[in-house]
């Protein structure tokens, strides 16, 4: 007899997925789209208050596949008054190391539980905004789209963060302030980097990028009170490797997140100051992955107090989400397929496996570009612009 491990490997579980998924996604950016026509110049609260709810559709569904099919269980350590007195509760730019192909998604999970998914953004490549379906949702959804061009970043992200927290509700917002996901290409770049400079080399980590930092201080101040300094590690050993084909598969992994609330007021002023202050922020986020890795805490060695470990409890909202969709998407689907085959409708009937076919490309080429081994070449070679 077929066990459900063995039916959540096959590539048919695969494509219920890849449709619900997928058509979900249109769905949203058809409702994204008619919200930026009617609603946007009319109302912007009310636009913003919307846009949650359509953003939290399509984002929980990946949320679901980690808490619910794959049966995930994240550890995180927050202290507890700080949790319960602001969690969820204020503007958050969040700092997180890139390490491992779904980090994106443990943070996802975090904001699930806190009640911020639908309002979760991003700085971006702007050449994701054309990605289909996932590029135009968060282009939507105004995510922060970078050119790579400094002198075009910063008048991008001093509008465009005014225009992110003007949102009435809590928003987080993450920057990858690396650069680019770890590799041991771009880690070997990043020491020889530190090294002719001087500076601290950084075992777990690449020297991060401060002039997206800096750049976005004077206008965080004010509207943003807080950074959240995210650091997510795995253990080396697990037996499930922490990549979307593992989830895929309804094999568990296990995060473990340390998260830290610095006030932005903590940040110093000036640009030099608060470059230091990030570098800084580094040096003791690699002291916390090292505890992490050689003692199984983060904590023993890292010179910071321990916390308590919370296991959040997985949402029903997310599993009755997917369900939902899942039981339009695939009926139609079905329906359309059956109706085409019983009239003879060859044409109909080849447009709509064509359609699956595309889903499913959609869903392996996803997969392909979260891979570590198909990360961008950026920060693969030093630069004399990494730093200033």
């Amino acid at each position: 007899m077929v066990s459900v491990d063995d039916l959540k490997k096959l590539r048919l579980s695969h494509l219920c997925i890849a449709i619900t998924f997928f058509t979900c996604g249109l769905a949203v950016n058809f409702a994204q789209l008619l919200l930026h026509i009617f609603v946007k110049p009319v109302n912007k609260t009310l636009f913003r208050k919307l846009m949650y709810y359509v953003c939290y559709s399509f984002y929980c569904q990946l949320v679901f596949v980690a808490d619910w099919y794959a049966n995930g269980k994240m550890r995180v350590y927050m202290d507890a008054e700080e949790e319960k007195k602001y969690g969820g509760q204020e503007h958050v730019l969040l700092i997180m190391n890139h390490s491992y192909e779904i980090d994106w998604l443990a943070g996802w999970m975090l904001a699930d539980k806190l009640g911020v998914l639908g309002n979760c953004k991003a700085y971006a490549k702007k050449v994701i905004s054309y990605v289909p379906v996932i590029g135009w949702a968060w282009k939507l959804a105004e995510f922060v789209f970078l050119e790579r061009n400094f002198d075009k970043d910063k008048e991008i992200i001093a509008n465009q963060l005014k225009v992110v927290y003007s949102y009435p509700d809590p928003i987080w917002l993450l920057l990858n302030a690396e650069g680019t996901r770890f590799t041991a290409t771009k880690h070997e770049a990043s020491v020889k980097f530190a090294q002719e400079r001087g500076m601290t080399v950084l075992k777990h980590h690449l020297i991060p990028r401060t002039k997206g930092f800096t750049a976005s201080l004077p206008s965080l101040r004010g509207i943003c009170p807080v950074v959240y300094d995210i650091n997510l590690a795995f253990k080396r050993d697990a037996k499930v490797p922490p990549t979307m084909l593992s989830l895929l598969n309804g094999q568990p992994v296990e995060p473990y997140m340390f998260v830290r609330r610095i006030p932005l007021d903590d940040v110093p002023d000036g640009e030099q100051a608060a470059a230091a202050w990030l570098q800084n922020l580094f040096v003791e986020k690699d002291r916390i992955i090292d505890s992490f890795h050689e003692t199984g805490s983060f904590f023993k060695t890292s010179g910071f107090k321990e916390v308590q470990c919370k296991i959040y409890d997985r949402r029903l909202s997310t599993l009755l989400n997917f369900f939902g969709w899942a039981t339009v998407s695939i009926s139609l689907i079905l329906y359309y397929l059956l109706t085409s085959l019983l009239a003879q409708n060859w044409t109909g009937l080849i447009t709509g496996l064509s359609i699956l076919l595309i889903f499913y490309m959609l869903m392996e080429k996803a997969i392909n570009m979260s891979k570590i081994s198909k990360a961008s070449s950026y920060g693969a070679t030093t630069t004399k612009t990494s730093t200033k």
